[in-house]
Formats: structure tokens, sequence, C-alpha cells
């Protein structure tokens, strides 16, 4: 349970950080960026001396590095891009509802066994997720830019089930908290590519604020994986029950200091959203 509930701590303090980044004027893909090289360092720094050379002999966890880590970066740029075109609570919703996709890949693919409490606490945690994403007011999208949103739903499902599938099938000789590192480190090559690329163009000027706010972000962004994955080893619970309940346990700690530290309006929807997020956490619990 302390990794599931460390992991759930670690993904809410990046959500406090991103706010922050405004307030104090850090430029996120930047900070992203520098955050990648600070996941990267601690994994290495912390569990380095797990790292089995043997490891080289068995190549396909690479193939999987690298993908996960393009899918890092890749949803990111699309996120930043769709909450510019589709607004920020659309795009919110179509990440957090993703995991429909890899909530059905686990069940499907792992034949896990479907029961009433589970099926009924999946639709509660829906629910919750919904309602709290839920913009106060209509939010118009520009029909060119839908198909972001279609990419950040089945993207961020995909990599979702992708970690867990690694885990489970590819990492034999390799520690999870070092490929986790490794992936990290591969996404922050990728970024420092693209932002070259951007200050050679002069459409991004580097500044040492956002190094700072990298590496304050690069602490949370790591465990927030890393635990996530021990999550899996350790609760004894089916892998969809283990997302599911971070998930939702996520977008309820994320609402509620958005609501008490950032002052963010609540609404008769978000307070049934929050509660349905609370009895779906109480029903996973019991289904297992």
């Amino acid at each position: 349970m302390i990794p599931l509930l460390l992991s759930v701590l670690s993904s809410s303090l990046i959500f406090v950080i991103f706010k922050l980044f405004k307030r104090y004027g850090i430029d996120t893909f930047q900070a992203i960026v520098v955050n990648y090289f600070t996941a990267c360092t601690i994994g290495f720094v912390l569990y380095g001396d797990t790292w089995n050379p043997a490891c080289l002999e068995q190549t396909s966890w690479m193939y999987y590095a690298v993908l996960c880590a393009i899918l890092f970066i890749g949803l990111f740029l699309i996120m930043g891009k769709s909450s510019q075109l589709n607004g920020v609570a659309s795009t919110s919703i179509a990440v957090k509802m993703s995991m429909a996709i890899s909530l059905i890949f686990m069940i499907v693919g792992y034949g896990e066994n479907i029961t009433f409490l589970k099926i009924l606490g999946i639709l509660l945690a829906f629910t919750g997720v919904y309602l709290v994403s839920k913009p106060s007011k209509n939010v118009s999208s520009q029909t060119s830019a839908l198909w972001m949103l279609v990419v950040l739903f089945i993207g961020s499902g995909a990599l979702d089930f992708l970690l867990n599938y690694v885990q489970n099938t590819q990492l034999t000789l390799l520690k999870d908290s070092l490929f986790s590192a490794i992936g990290f480190g591969i996404a922050g090559i990728i970024g420092i590519l693209i932002l070259t690329v951007q200050i050679i163009r002069k459409k991004a000027v580097f500044s040492f604020k956002n190094i700072l706010g990298g590496i304050v972000l690069g602490i949370p962004n790591y465990f927030s994986i890393y635990l996530l994955l021990r999550s899996y080893q350790t609760t004894g619970w089916d892998d969809s029950t283990v997302l599911a309940i971070t998930n939702v346990s996520v977008v309820l700690l994320s609402a509620i200091i958005g609501f008490t530290a950032f002052k963010e309006s609540t609404t008769t929807k978000k307070i049934v959203g929050l509660v349905s997020a609370i009895l779906a956490i109480c029903v996973l619990y019991l289904a297992n």
C-alpha cells in the first residue's frame, strides 16, 4: 500500500508544480526537458548498483524503453498544443479518461476476474473523473484539433498499459527502477534536440529558472512512475484495480488541493464527482 500511496502523492505534486510554473513564469517545455534528465539521474543514483550487465544481452526491453520515451515527450507536446486549441478542461478529460483503454487491455489481456463490485467501482471511477474534470462552462473546440483529443485518449491509455506490460513480461534482468530512469533519459535526449532547434530558430530563450523548475519537477515525476510499477507488485490486487485506484486518487487529491490551496471554483457537479471518486476507491478496495 505504501508505494501506491506515495505514487498518488508524487503524481499530485506534479499538478501543484505545474500550477506554480505559471505563477513564476517558468517555461513548461524547457522545465519538462530538464525534468527528464533529473528523473534519469535520480534513478541511477539511487538504484544504479542494481544494474546487471546481462541486461545488454536481452535487448527486447530497449525497444520498449524507446517507445515509452517517445510517448512521454510526444504526448506532452500534443497535450500542450491541445490545451491551446481545445481548452485545458477538454484536454484534461481526454487524458484522465484514457484509463478506460488501459483497463480494458488489462482485464482482457490478463484474463482478470470481472465481478459486480469491480464493474461498479470502475463505473464510479469514470463518473468521478469526468465530473471533476468537466468544465463549469462550455468550452468550444476547433474541429481541426479534435484529433488531438483522440490521440491523447488512446496514447495515454496505451502508455499506462505499456508500462504495466513491460514490467510483467520484459523486466526479468533489469529492475523497474532503472527501466524508468532509462525511459526518462531517452525522453530527455529527444526533448533537448527539439529545444535546441527551437533555440537555433530563436523561438525559445533558455533561462536558469527553467532548470530549477525542471529539477523540482523531476523528483516527483520519477517516483510517480517508479512507485506505480512497484504498486503492481506489492498490493496483491489486480493490475486494473491498482491503476483505477491510483488514477482516481490522483484526481481526488489534485481536486482537493486545487479547491483549498489554489481557490479553484467548486460546483455541484465537482462535489458529486469527488463523492463518486471516494466511493470508487472504497468499492474497488472491497472488490479485492
